[in-house]
């Protein structure tokens, strides 16, 4: 499996990689390889508010429906239309072109809580 070491994770398997007062938002490569074939992901439209550790959307696999989680606070400024159309793509390139939303963060600082490359492998046991 792959973790790049660029990101920061959560405990609900998510990531975010922070540019600046941006932060881009997805699901890990180990969620998406438990989940199975992702079939359908639900995400807000741009102009959404989103909420520290609250859901803000769902995504649908074969064998799950699981909530996603916000890794940090913000509103959503651009949705990946191309996940939305096409939901395999979280399962092929969950880090790249399976990007779910890009946020601009209220607080930038809230991603320094989050878990690193070696805490999130350790926490799924890698």
């Amino acid at each position: 499996m792959n973790f790049p070491d660029n990101l920061k994770y959560t405990t609900e398997h998510e990531w975010i990689r922070v540019e600046g007062k941006f932060g881009w938002i997805g699901i890990t490569d180990y969620a998406q390889s438990e989940l199975g074939d992702v079939v359908f992901v639900e995400i807000p439209a741009a102009g959404a508010k989103i909420e520290k550790d609250k859901s803000f959307g769902t995504i649908e696999a074969v064998k799950a429906v699981s909530d996603l989680y916000a890794p940090v606070t913000g509103e959503i400024v651009e949705v990946n239309a191309e996940v939305k159309d096409h939901p395999e793509i979280v399962n092929k390139d969950p880090y790249g072109n399976g990007w779910m939303v890009k946020i601009t963060m209220s607080n930038p600082t809230e991603a320094n809580a989050l878990l690193d490359v070696q805490a999130y492998k350790t926490l799924i046991g890698q």
